[in-house]
Order: structure tokens, then C-alpha cells, then sequence
């Protein structure tokens, strides 16, 4: 006792401390709060014997519950999916225009079409669906490959211009820069133009007529209204898929630009497909 040093005023022992001639009082801790500490550490130990905590190099210490959130959410989904079971069976089974005519079977599939729409589809045609330069707006009724329902099933189920699936759509038009003189490629796009009632020069239309009738009436109809067999849009109604400017049309018919979109059917599977089919056909723009 004689080495502590006593603060005279409040009987307290210090720290021994002094900064400019002030002593720190060596204050003990209140007990309740000690114990509070003790008992946080003994739950500390506790928690990490009986739970997954400590890290490892892959995973962690999976403690003697075993217990994990990552395995209840994946039984909580399981659990989900077992629940879809029956009614996704049914979609995948039925036709199309079945689905269409039950009204609790139209409301699921609308609303799985809607959610897998913003997983698979946004990134190209949009949010909202409206499409962009190069990728086609799904509410309008100009549909390149058909627009009725079956038509937007088999287009989604096997994609466009690619080479993983037989049965993709396809169609080619070829690059008219390598057919056509400059000048005959400025009058017969001034002569498309003219179809929608789009600004163009009357003169170049006039004489572009023919080399129109020659070269494109084939697959765009001698009216440019398409030909959905061969995947030829529509040039008459002022809906422009690589844009609406003459400079855009001139460039498309000298080197044409093809859309290239995935099969789904073998990711997704049937049901999921039809979902999505329906989805997109009830935005209005479908046949």
C-alpha cells in the first residue's frame, strides 16, 4: 500500500500517471459491466462451436448444428418449385391458344412471362419492351417473323440467325453495294422512302421504282408490305429497325445488317418458353 499513490481529494488510487501535473484516477470498472463482458465472450465461444463461423480457404467451419441460411433459402426454394410443379407441367403440356383461354393458367403465365421477360430479354429489347437500334420494339404490330402467338413461340424457342439450333429463323438479304451502282442504290432508297411517305426526292422514286421491282419485290412484295416466310420487313409503314433516314436505308441495302438472336427452348425448357411467348404477345402488339 505504501508504493500507490492516493489522489488526496477523492481517496482513490491513480494510474501513477501524471501529464502536466494531472493524475489519472485508476477507476475499476462497475462489476454488472464485467460481467456483461465475460458473458459476451462466453456466447462468442459458444456461437462458434454451434454455428459456421470461422473462414476457411472454400467454405467455413460448418459447427455442430450444421445449420446454414445458404441451405434453408435453397430448401425454401425447392419447396417453391415443388409447389410450381403441377401448374408447369400443365403449360408445358397444353397448346398455346388452351393457355390463353384459362383464365388462371393466362394469369401465371403472364406473370412468369413478365419476370423471366427482365431476366433473358431486357438487356436487348428493353425494359419496357420498346426496343432499340437493331433490336425490334415487341409492343408495335410489325412483326418479322409473324406476330400471331404460335409465330412468337417458335421465334423465341429457336432463335434467329444462329448456329446452335436447326430450326432458327433465317433469312439473308444480300448486300445490293456489290449489284447496284451508287446511283441506283440512292434512287431505289429514295423509292422505299417513298413508300411510307417518308422525305424523299418524288424524281430519284420515280426511277428507282423498277430497280426495286427487280431486286426486292421478291421478298418485300411489289407493295414493300414484306414477306413474313422470308423474314422481310415490312417497308411501307415508317417502323425502322437500323433507322428510318435515308442515309440509313442507302446503308442497309449496300451492306445489310442481320440480327443474330439465341434459341431458348433448350435453356428455359417448354413451359417457360410458352410463358414467355404469352407474355410478349398480350403487350398489344401481337396478331
Amino acid at each position: 500500500m505504501a508504493d500507490k499513490d492516493i489522489d488526496d481529494v477523492s481517496g482513490t488510487e491513480t494510474t501513477g500517471h501524471s501529464w502536466d501535473g494531472i493524475k489519472e484516477l485508476n477507476t475499476p470498472l462497475p462489476r454488472w459491466w464485467l460481467y456483461t463482458f465475460y458473458a459476451t465472450i462466453i456466447w462468442g465461444i459458444g456461437y462458434v462451436i454451434y454455428y459456421p463461423a470461422i473462414p476457411l480457404i472454400e467454405g467455413s467451419t460448418m459447427g455442430i448444428s450444421g445449420h446454414t441460411n445458404r441451405a434453408a433459402l435453397k430448401d425454401q426454394l425447392a419447396a417453391v418449385e415443388n409447389g410450381r410443379a403441377e401448374i408447369e407441367a400443365q403449360i408445358a403440356a397444353m397448346p398455346l391458344e388452351d393457355i390463353q383461354a384459362n383464365p388462371d393458367l393466362f394469369r401465371y403465365a403472364s406473370a412468369g412471362g413478365a419476370s423471366m421477360y427482365k431476366v433473358f430479354c431486357s438487356q436487348c429489347h428493353g425494359s419496357g419492351a420498346q426496343g432499340a437500334l437493331g433490336f425490334p420494339n415487341l409492343n408495335d404490330d410489325d412483326w418479322i417473323w409473324g406476330g400471331d402467338i404460335e409465330s412468337i413461340y417458335t421465334t423465341i424457342a429457336h432463335g434467329v440467325r444462329n448456329d446452335t439450333d436447326y430450326d432458327a429463323r433465317f433469312g439473308d438479304m444480300p448486300a445490293f453495294g456489290d449489284v447496284l451502282s451508287g446511283g441506283e442504290v440512292n434512287m431505289v432508297a429514295n423509292y422505299v422512302m417513298s413508300l411510307s411517305n417518308s422525305d424523299h426526292d418524288a424524281g430519284l422514286a420515280q426511277d428507282g421504282e423498277q430497280i426495286f421491282l427487280d431486286n426486292c419485290s421478291g421478298c418485300h412484295m411489289e407493295n414493300g408490305t414484306g414477306m413474313v416466310e422470308a423474314g422481310a420487313p415490312n417497308l411501307a409503314d415508317s417502323l425502322w429497325l437500323y433507322g428510318g433516314s435515308i442515309d440509313d436505308v442507302k446503308a442497309q441495302i449496300k451492306q445489310p445488317q442481320h440480327g443474330v438472336m439465341p434459341p431458348w427452348v433448350e435453356k428455359l425448357g417448354e413451359g417457360k418458353v410458352k410463358q414467355l411467348a404469352i407474355y410478349i404477345h398480350s403487350l398489344g402488339g401481337g396478331e
